[in-house]
């Protein structure tokens, strides 16, 4: 049997999908049913709004818009914070801004990486080439 802690209260709990103890999926669901309310009623709402009106985390709400579990299709000012800097985004994990970064960084590193490998081939041919020169 696999047992954990739960990540949300502490309490032992056998392993599932969810990784949370009965009690806190339990809670987690009903936090997502005030929230999915609290929208029908007042749609041109945003995160902070929702937030404060229903004393559920920003952090909980964010995780509800990745799962797919709240749709923002249909509310117009509901976004949510970027991973990396905090800006609020509509889609994905990252604005533009940290994407575009992340893409230079990237592109940086590779380069690097490959200056470094022909270097590399570079000096142990030069090296090879000296050992040779000592066998004869």
């Amino acid at each position: 049997m696999n047992l954990d802690n739960c990540p949300r209260c502490g309490r032992l709990f056998v392993k599932n999908l969810m990784g949370l103890c009965q009690p806190c999926i339990k809670e987690l669901e009903h936090e997502y049913e005030i929230c999915v309310d609290y929208l029908r009623e007042n749609k041109g709402t945003n995160i902070q709004e929702l937030s404060d009106a229903t004393g559920i985390s920003i952090k909980e709400i964010t995780r509800f818009i990745r799962e797919g579990r709240i749709s923002i299709a249909n509310a117009p000012n509901m976004m949510y914070p970027c991973e990396v800097c905090g800006t609020l985004i509509r889609d994905g994990h990252m604005c533009d801004s940290c994407r575009t970064r992340l893409r230079k960084d990237l592109s940086n590193a590779a380069k690097e990486s490959a200056a470094e490998d022909s270097t590399k081939k570079t000096t142990d041919g030069a090296y090879r080439a000296i050992d040779k020169l000592r066998d004869l």
